[in-house]
């Protein structure tokens, strides 16, 4: 009896790389040839040879692909769906990406080695818009919330019931509070469902519009994306990784727009300032700025001694809507 031989398994990096423009979380992306000219983020194939590890071979694809010189990564998280490339044939090898979230000041990017897509920056509420609470609660979300419960009661009894669970824990429903780190769970969520255009695509059907459900992007990115999204939402309460978004001078209130822009939600300004001083974060450089449209504003800088003074410092915020919402 012969033995199947084993395929070799292909390995993909892939980077959601974010940064901050006018108050605005941006991801950046470029379109996909192979995949009806959808955004796709920054990709290459891991090259045993050429890279030592991981993170070394993505730093090489970015720059290659954007011009880009990546300043903190870390890794995400590892997909391995069997199907999760599109289009792939059954003979084809099986893939495994590894993700990671990159956060980058310099907002320039450039055009890929072979001039074949420019590398573009988006709001990431471009693909995830009911993710949006800095104006209230998103209209889309009305339109989202109706299509989940029309699906959670097509199914039988028992499953009825846990798919109800799953929306409002998720989706901040009845008892439940929104919080802005399960990203990844609502997207999963609307797939699920059926609700997002990456369903109907890999279930073989025209992919169509999806009204309130963002934009799609190629193969899983946008599955990659929410992941990031929920990943550095609750990062920046225990870690000071929004500094790295951030100028050497800011303003306190440019740091609470920046908080406020990656979590989606507004935040109580004189909470959020008391809470920036508790923590000792920040310095005052000695300069000001009369930049922010009113009164001269001073600048201030993280402090980064902050970093030996204790394990975990970051802003502390309550999760949901229980944070410091104005």
């Amino acid at each position: 009896m012969s033995e199947t031989p084993l395929k070799p398994i292909e390995i993909g990096l892939t980077a959601a790389i974010v940064g901050i423009e006018g108050n605005e979380p941006l991801i950046l992306t470029a379109s996909a040839e192979d995949d009806g000219k959808l955004a796709r983020l920054p990709f290459g194939p891991f090259d045993a040879v050429a890279h030592r590890t991981f993170e070394m071979g993505l730093r090489a694809w970015v720059a290659e692909q954007t011009g880009l010189q990546l300043g903190y990564v870390e890794q995400l998280y590892t997909f391995g769906d069997r199907d999760r490339l599109v289009g792939a044939s059954p003979e084809a090898n099986p893939a495994l990406t590894v993700a990671y979230l990159a956060l980058v000041r310099e907002m320039r990017a450039g055009i890929s080695a072979g001039g074949a897509a420019e590398a573009v920056w988006q709001s990431w509420y471009r693909y995830v818009p009911w993710e949006d609470w800095r104006d209230g609660r998103p209209a889309v979300l009305a339109g989202i919330e109706a299509a989940l419960a029309r699906w959670a009661a097509a199914a039988p009894e028992a499953e009825a019931r846990l798919r109800e669970v799953r929306i409002q824990v998720a989706f901040g429903l009845q008892a439940a509070s929104w919080n802005e780190e399960l990203v990844l769970e609502r997207y999963e969520l609307l797939y699920e469902a059926g609700l997002v255009a990456e369903a109907a695509r890999d279930r073989g059907v025209a992919m169509g519009e999806r009204a309130g459900a963002g934009v799609a992007m190629a193969v899983d990115h946008r599955r990659i994306l929410a992941t990031a999204v929920g990943r550095l939402r609750g990062k920046i309460k225990y870690r000071p990784v929004v500094f790295e978004l951030m100028p050497p001078g800011f303003t306190l209130s440019q740091l609470q727009k920046t908080v406020e822009a990656l979590s989606g939600v507004r935040l109580h300004k004189q909470n959020f300032r008391r809470l920036v001083e508790q923590q000792g974060l920040v310095e005052e450089t000695g300069d000001i700025t009369a930049a922010t449209g009113g009164r001269p504003a001073r600048l201030v800088r993280f402090r980064r001694e902050v970093l030996l003074e204790r394990p975990a410092p970051g802003l502390r915020l309550r999760a949901g809507r229980r944070m410091t919402i104005a």
